[in-house]
């Protein structure tokens, strides 16, 4: 997801790849996984009367269920199609993304999820602006939300447009207009509900069919032995010799970088608003907990596999005509981006290959339902509700205009998908890591630890976060040098995190301890309060399930 070799979510080397011969079996079992989708839209367009059924699904999703949707939700076509891919050209170092993200986890059930759960209602917002003044903090949370939300959609929609150019043979156009339609529809009239079984379901047939792929190309390239020391043997013959993909250092070998990929991958992970906002569905701040342990187990399970699937692709199609493409990266059809289809079809011919066509644009469709209902609800919880009505909404109306919200949503990420089309979109997905990392995540964390953090503090050190990644990406090497093509960058390193978190850091610190306003004493008093909820979940939305 944040690097440019590796952008499916950037559709990277996919621009150039031609259409596909359709795919006829792929295309039937997208139309059944769409058939099936709509008419759990349909049951839950049923379920959805209130504002808490609409952004939280009633409150009724287990901690099993959520973790399975959580997985959902996380494990997107930039993973299963990035990593096997970072994985296929770069060997061992690939992994670096499936253990920065994997790691994001503990931090959010050890620190986040339940405090979370017990402070707020329906957006992270409501637990940023807990004890702080409503408007200005709600304002920044939305905002900084909502760019996470945009810059995501873009590399989804253009990694689904691309997807199915290559797969279906459907005019990239119209695949971005379909992607866009069928995700106004679920969220629109399904809300919440339809979303999380629709990232259920995703989750099921991807940890499904990675399976297959990932075993099936395991038992093919070690000759039948299972044997994974068999496999990396072969991989190494594969690469005539080449024993660098069996060890660290090629895809990231300055340690500053390292640590600052590894600082957006952890911490982004846990400011982003679409994976925040699902902890909101379980009834208690237990359930909350229960659902990143199964999360955790589900995408960590699901990281062994495209390592498996990565190494399994280098044996399986280097040098093998039927998969190779001289022009593309990597050396095979539709480039890195395309190695695990490309081993879908090595290990089971055209039918898996179909099967996992339909997956890889499920698993579009989950992680896009969930960016726009969050996106919707910064936009009408956050903002019409809180911001500009004070509060003083009636609760029909907030549900309508996030409603209203959705099809703006929908409707823009459709024309930034077509319009981002020829472009690498790879420092896009950078900076959404980067500021997720450097806005939401300090707030989030101080406004739940930190008992001396003030609104001012809050404000200095979130717009500081915000417009730092944002800045230092810009004159980065990969949009300066690469994209914008203005000789060397002004900043050396692709990664902002390592200097933008900390610049969030030190503005809410010294913005708080230099506030000495009466406020600010309120706030400091109003702390303790807030930690008695926050940890013991007493006054919490379903207390009362403990």
């Amino acid at each position: 997801m944040l690097v440019a070799g590796s952008a499916l979510a950037a559709g990277g080397d996919l621009g150039a790849v031609k259409k596909a011969e359709v795919n006829i079996p792929a295309i039937i079992m997208f139309l059944v996984f769409v058939a099936a989708t709509l008419g759990i839209t349909y049951w839950a367009a049923q379920r959805t009367k209130t504002a808490k059924d609409f952004y939280a699904a009633g409150g009724g999703i287990t901690g099993f269920q959520n973790g399975l949707a959580i997985a959902g939700d996380y494990m997107s076509a930039a993973s299963f199609l990035g990593i096997s891919g970072l994985v296929f050209l770069n060997g061992y170092d690939g992994v670096i993304f499936s253990v920065g993200w994997l790691v994001g986890w503990p931090i959010i059930m050890f620190l986040i999820a339940e405090q979370l759960r017990n402070l707020g209602k329906y957006t992270y917002a409501d637990v940023v602006s807990y004890r702080f003044e409503r408007v200005p903090m709600r304002t920044l949370a939305a905002t900084a939300a909502l760019i996470v939300v945009v810059l995501y959609l873009i590399g989804q929609m253009v990694g689904a447009g691309k997807l199915i150019q290559v797969l279906f043979g459907l005019d990239y156009t119209y695949a971005v207009i379909i992607v866009g339609v069928l995700i106004i529809m679920y969220v629109t009239f399904g809300g919440m509900l339809a979303t999380t079984w629709v990232q259920i379901i995703k989750a099921g047939l991807l940890l499904f069919g990675a399976t297959i792929i990932a075993f099936g190309a395991l038992y093919l390239a070690s000759d039948g032995s299972m044997s994974p020391e068999r496999l990396f043997a072969k991989a190494v013959e594969a690469r005539k010799g080449d024993i660098s993909i069996m060890g660290p250092g090629k895809l990231v070998n300055d340690p500053i970088e390292a640590i600052s990929l590894g600082l957006a991958l952890m911490f982004g992970t846990a400011g982003l608003p679409h994976i925040l906002m699902r902890f909101f569905t379980v009834g208690n701040a237990i359930e909350a907990r229960k659902s990143v342990f199964y999360a955790t187990g589900w995408i960590g399970y699901f990281y062994i596999l495209t390592f498996l699937m990565g190494f399994g692709a280098i044996v399986l199609l280097t040098g093998h005509p039927e998969f190779a493409d001289p022009s593309a990266i990597g050396g095979i059809k539709g480039g890195q981006n395309m190695a695990a289809v490309n081993l879908a079809a090595a290990v089971g011919g055209n039918l898996l290959l179909g099967f996992i066509s339909a997956v890889a644009f499920a698993t579009i469709l989950a992680v896009v339902s969930g960016l726009t209902l969050a996106g919707a609800s910064a936009i009408s919880h956050d903002l019409y509700a809180n911001v500009f009505a004070h509060g003083n909404v009636d609760e029909q109306q907030e549900v309508r205009v996030s409603k209203i919200a959705t099809v703006v949503l929908g409707i823009i990420a459709i024309l930034l998908g077509i319009a981002f089309e020829k472009q690498n979109i790879a420092y896009l997905v950078a900076l959404t890591f980067s500021v997720a990392a450097s806005a939401n995540f300090p707030i989030l964390l101080m406004s739940i630890y930190y008992g001396k953090m003030t609104t001012r503090g809050a404000l200095i050190g979130g717009w500081l976060g915000l417009i730092s990644a944002t800045v230092l990406v810009i004159v980065g090497p990969t949009v300066w040098k690469e994209i914008l093509q203005l000789g060397d960058p002004l900043f050396g390193y692709k990664y902002p995190a390592f200097i933008s978190m900390t610049i969030a850091f030190l503005g809410i610190w010294i913005g708080s301890m230099l506030d000495g306003s009466e406020r600010a004493k309120r706030e400091h008093e109003a702390f303790e309060a807030q930690d008695i909820r926050c940890q013991t979940g007493i006054g919490a939305e379903g207390a009362s399930s403990h």
